[in-house]
């Protein structure tokens, strides 16, 4: 027999609810403040009914809920009393908690989601556990401030795309053969310098610019300024009044682009100095085209493998699942994508497995195969399941503890 522990978290308090495998009796119910004496009031009613009942395994089991969930979960997954008494501590998924709820209930009751979760315990349908390393916990906070701070940066770079159409409307469209937010041009575009005034600049001095700017990274600095010319010369013009307040954003919109590089530039140091402590992490670097930030990005969502039953409950786990549309003899051709998963561990995955197609060439094959099948956002469906066949090779070496090999060495 097995006692089964439903928690419904909230910031401050922990609504509880204990129920045996055998029975929808409820053994104990409270409500506790979400802190180190309500989880440890909790831990005591669970010693003590062990005490009385002598349970075979506890399950003690809660909502993902943002961070509220985080201290309880590791509080209960660590403790040294509730490990000798075979207690596992699992984090669910609120979807299908509410749709195990709703078939039995209608009403909206802390209380009652607390038994329900309780209850669903007993179905056995949760597989994944929560990480217990705490190696693993110091990646995933710095890996998921990265993919912030990268989405902000890509924020900020559109807003900063958009007012420079403002500015010069086709330096914002036009190919340069040069990236717009490199520093050179980043600090020609926000320099104290009218465009007209740009435009009329002798070609020698602003080819001379970009030269010494760049520290002679440009090929050809005279090509490009012959560009920039052309495309501020084709431009259309705004009067000082709006082209005084394009250049004061532009300007903040640059410090913030700065500022967010520069971040992710710490963050990537700390990453890697993290993801040393962590063996698996040279496995999946053996990978061509996955280097330290995505092997880590990877690893903190994961954790250990041995938490997933098989490659296929991993590729769910991270969203990378595709519904099947099925009727009888009717096999449909269309299957969307789940929009559940783990936002974080498939953003790793799509953004590895677009860096190893340009340097695997089974990798590549594959992508270039599912491009050639697909008519509807081919690019994008094609990274899904270039990402989805990664799992399985990701799977495949960490369960075995074992480094990349070209597939046909395999």
């Amino acid at each position: 027999m097995k006692l089964l522990v439903g928690i419904d978290v909230s910031s401050r308090e922990l609504e509880v609810a204990m129920l045996t495998s055998e029975s929808t009796k409820q053994l104990f119910r409270a409500n506790v403040p979400n802190d180190l004496n309500g989880a440890s009031e909790i831990k005591q009613k669970i010693l003590e009914l062990n005490e009385a009942y002598q349970f075979e395994q506890t399950v003690i089991g809660m909502e993902s809920t943002s961070v509220y969930s985080f201290h309880p979960a590791f509080f209960f997954k660590n403790d040294a009393e509730l490990i000798a008494l075979n207690v596992d501590a699992v984090l669910l998924n609120p979807r299908d908690t509410k749709r195990y709820k709703d078939i039995f209930e209608a009403s909206k009751s802390d209380a009652l989601d607390a038994f329900y979760i309780a209850d669903f315990l007993r179905t056995g349908h949760y597989t994944t556990g929560i990480v217990r390393q705490e190696e693993y916990l110091a990646l995933q906070r710095l890996t998921r401030s990265r993919f912030e701070v990268v989405q902000s940066l890509t924020r900020s770079k559109q807003h900063f795309i958009e007012n420079l159409y403002y500015k010069v409307n086709k330096l914002a469209v036009e190919p340069l053969g040069t990236s717009i937010f490199g520093s050179t041009m980043m600090e020609l575009l926000t320099a104290d310098i009218s465009t007209e005034d740009l435009a009329a600049l002798p070609l020698e001095d602003l080819a001379n610019f970009l030269e010494q700017k760049s520290h002679g990274r440009f090929s050809d600095p005279q090509k490009l300024a012959e560009t920039i010319q052309k495309a501020i010369r084709g431009s259309y013009r705004l009067n000082q009044v709006v082209s005084d307040s394009i250049d004061t954003v532009l300007a903040i919109y640059a410090n913030e682009i700065k500022m967010y590089q520069k971040m992710i530039d710490q963050l990537r140091k700390s990453i890697k100095k993290v993801l040393e402590t962590i063996p698996e992490g040279q496995i999946l670097q053996t990978i061509p085209g996955i280097g330290p930030v995505y092997s880590a990005g990877i690893l903190a969502e994961v954790g250990q493998i041995e938490r997933f039953d098989n490659e296929a409950k991993l590729a769910k786990y991270a969203g990378l699942a595709w519904k099947r549309n099925q009727s009888g003899n009717f096999e449909g051709q269309k299957t969307p994508m789940l929009h559940t998963g783990d936002t974080y561990l498939r953003y790793y995955l799509v953004e590895a497995a677009n860096s190893i197609i340009r340097y695997d060439p089974v990798f590549k094959k594959y992508f270039d195969k599912k491009m050639s099948e697909i008519k509807n956002a081919p690019r994008k469906r094609a990274l899904s399941l270039t990402a989805r066949k990664l799992i399985r090779v990701i799977y495949y070496l960490l369960s075995r503890h074992q480094i990349y090999q070209p597939e046909e060495v395999v």
